[in-house]
């Protein structure tokens, strides 16, 4: 697994950062991209990386402020024009399917593909045999989402050299080892599956949270979470207005993820008042609430390595 940060501005783009848009990497895990918010000019952003368009197989969008979603008409449209044809399902608060098929309808766009839209954000909102996603309201001036997603534990891993030192041949019996299955041998000996496979290994954990006030909400999508990305449009000197415009501070991020229990806090959606030279002083805020933080930049990429259960933050790459 992967972050991606495609833009990680709040309200406006700037020469700095460009507007909210995070690509989760599954490449791995399921061959495909999630992308997390789509703000203006996010199909631009994606062209200075390695990211492909009809990799993307589904978009969660947070909330409905034009910072989020400006940049689904054109990265919607790309998708098809480069040969993706896969089914996009899209899960956001209800009216962006109206926002969807009104700039396709009124732009005569034509799709390749099918979009699934999902307007019902409650919950578990996705799941199948390797995956969960969770949603739940978070405290905004609009209705705006944090979404939970949880990797489930990985299968035991076979170990070769003990299954063939005990005589198992290649072939099916392997498959059902691996699988948690005792099975005979010719011979009539038991092998058990503990027996030639490591112990299962957790899978990650990862919070992604909307525009949002300090709440309890984003403190239980956060709960033991690897990591959490949080918004932090404010300093801790501005706590009032960061209330009034309903976004958190960079201490309040700091709080959710401490109380939380989360391991990372990568702060995200970061006003433009806020130039790289001021990054320092942000993290002196929260040094003491929650020592493991980073500071997002456009473009910077963090992977997450299971064997040590750890966020790596990779070199950015830079235009």
């Amino acid at each position: 697994m992967q972050l991606l940060f495609l833009g990680t501005g709040a309200g406006m783009p700037s020469k700095q950062r460009n507007t909210s848009a995070l690509a989760l990497k599954l490449l791995e895990e399921r061959g495909t991209v999630w992308l997390f918010d789509c703000g203006e000019a996010t199909q631009h952003q994606i062209l200075h990386t390695t990211l492909k368009p009809r990799k993307i197989e589904k978009i969660f969008i947070t909330h409905l402020h034009g910072d989020h979603i400006f940049g689904l008409p054109g990265l919607l449209g790309s998708r098809s024009f480069q040969g993706g044809d896969e089914p996009l399902e899209i899960y956001g608060p209800t009216g962006i399917k109206e926002f969807v098929e009104t700039f396709l309808r009124i732009s005569r766009t034509h799709l390749t593909y099918d979009i699934v839209f999902h307007e019902q954000l409650e919950g578990v909102i996705f799941e199948d045999d390797t995956m969960r996603v969770e949603a739940a309201l978070l405290d905004h001036v609009i209705p705006s989402h944090g979404f939970r997603i949880i990797q489930k534990p990985l299968p035991p891993k076979l170990n070769m050299e003990r299954a063939t030192s005990l005589g198992v041949p290649k072939g099916p019996l392997l498959a059902k080892l691996k699988g948690g299955e005792a099975v005979v041998l010719e011979d009539g000996t038991t092998i058990k599956s503990e027996d030639v496979t490591e112990a299962s290994q957790p899978g990650f954990v990862v919070a992604i949270l909307g525009d949002t006030r300090y709440c309890e909400a984003a403190v239980a999508l956060s709960r033991d979470a690897d990591v959490v990305v949080h918004e932090a449009t404010f300093d801790a000197e501005t706590q009032k207005l960061a209330k009034d415009y309903g976004h958190s501070t960079i201490l309040d991020a700091a709080k959710t993820a401490s109380r939380a229990g989360a391991k990372t806090l990568i702060a995200n959606h970061i006003s433009a008042r806020f130039l790289p030279d001021d990054e320092k002083i942000l993290i002196a805020q929260v040094k003491d609430v929650h020592p493991r933080t980073w500071i997002a930049r456009d473009f910077a990429e963090y992977e997450w390595h299971q064997q040590a259960h750890k966020l790596k933050k990779k070199m950015e790459n830079h235009r």
